[in-house]
């Protein structure tokens, strides 16, 4: 294969299926006749998947129609989106800035409208993050509800298959299609938390939002998000380490990700520990505050979402991601929505419910949609 052209979201392009809505995949998931190369030259010359990765197998069966796999930050393993092998993806509504990663290229199909929906892979925020970017919606569902068959990595205790999509009706539809139907649109909504964690910019662009709404949502506090977060590196680096470490035989793996799988290695059993036990102390918070508010809500992003030349150092962006990697270690399902701009960068709104709310999610995105309009 040969690298696309910087401006290109696809790295193969084909229709299969016959339907209404059309969809693209990231190239992580397997496409029965096509290779799976996650966007890194130490997979060029893999074989073509012999089947359909379990979800799209599904969507096919259910009458959307796939028009190609999308580029990604290679390997997945990065949050910029930038890859100069398969293509870095251009953010369509803000050019300047990164895509997000790892899932840029079905962020950007789908901000584009060329695709209704797409599906990428979120296993520290890699869908919710580059929507967040390019100002779309973004769901990770609850960990496990979605089939990983015929995804890479074969496993991980972080990773789900996401959705994209600009319209929450099609989200709506794309879940129902998936055996997970979403209930009738709220009249109100639950109780909602609301966690102050990003920029003070940020936090009071998003309060001012939803008070337009006729929201105010109840301040509330999860103490170990910053050590889930760290927990999630740990977890990531390890599993990415076991997954991957073969592949730095092949000296083509850029310097940046062969430099973050290798520090996977040094991860031992009392980190491991360590980082478990965070889990299950966080997941037991969450559920608390959940218990008490259906729905938190916080920034998906901390910061303004960087430039391409800001992003150049990959110091600038390691905290990216400290909003979003906390309810993957968790498994709490997640969906982002854009909420408005400040500097001409994209701010946008996570929203966390109970594991198997999904629905829920897509109703609150639903009725805050809704209210935007009137």
């Amino acid at each position: 294969m040969q690298p696309v052209t910087e401006s290109n979201s696809y790295v193969e392009r084909f229709t299969l299926g016959e339907g209404d809505l059309c969809f693209a995949v990231k190239d992580t998931l397997d496409i029965a006749g096509f290779p799976t190369r996650a966007g890194c030259p130490a997979l060029a010359a893999n074989p073509p998947a012999e089947q359909h990765a379990g979800v799209v197998k599904t969507l096919l069966g259910q009458g959307c129609i796939l028009t190609g796999k999308t580029t990604l930050h290679e390997l997945a393993f990065g949050v910029t989106g930038i890859n100069p092998w398969s293509g870095t993806p251009v953010n369509p509504h803000f050019p300047e800035l990164i895509p997000g990663g790892s899932s840029s290229g079905s962020a950007a199909v789908v901000a584009s409208g060329e695709v209704d929906f797409a599906l990428g892979t979120d296993t520290g925020g890699s869908v919710r993050m580059p929507a967040a970017c390019c100002g779309i919606l973004g769901l990770k569902p609850t960990y496990g509800t979605l089939s990983r068959a015929g995804v890479m990595p074969a496993h991980s205790s972080l990773d789900c298959v996401g959705i994209f999509a600009r319209h929450t009706d099609v989200l709506r539809q794309v879940l129902a299609r998936l055996a997970l139907p979403v209930n009738a649109p709220l009249a109100t909504l639950p109780a909602v938390g609301f966690i102050l964690t990003a920029t003070l910019e940020i936090d009071t662009l998003l309060l001012n939002a939803l008070a337009q709404r006729g929201l105010c949502p109840q301040q509330v506090e999860l103490p170990l998000l910053g050590d889930a977060h760290r927990a999630g590196l740990t977890v990531i680096s390890h599993e990415n380490w076991q997954a991957f470490s073969p592949l730095l035989r092949n000296a083509s793996i850029s310097a940046d990700v062969a430099a973050r799988i290798r520090a996977g290695e040094s991860i031992d059993a009392d980190a491991l520990h360590t980082a478990e036990a965070i889990r299950q102390r966080f997941t037991a918070q969450v559920d608390a505050q959940l218990a008490k508010t259906p729905l938190l809500a916080l920034a998906t992003l901390p910061e303004l979402p960087p430039t391409l030349e800001e992003a150049k150092d990959p110091l600038s962006v390691v905290n990216l991601t400290r909003l979003v990697r906390p309810f993957n270690l968790s498994g709490h399902p997640a969906l982002t929505l854009p909420m408005g701009e400040l500097q001409g960068r994209p701010v946008a709104l996570q929203l966390v419910a109970a594991k198997g709310q999904e629905g829920l999610l897509i109703q609150a995105a639903e009725w805050l949609a809704e209210r935007r309009r009137r």
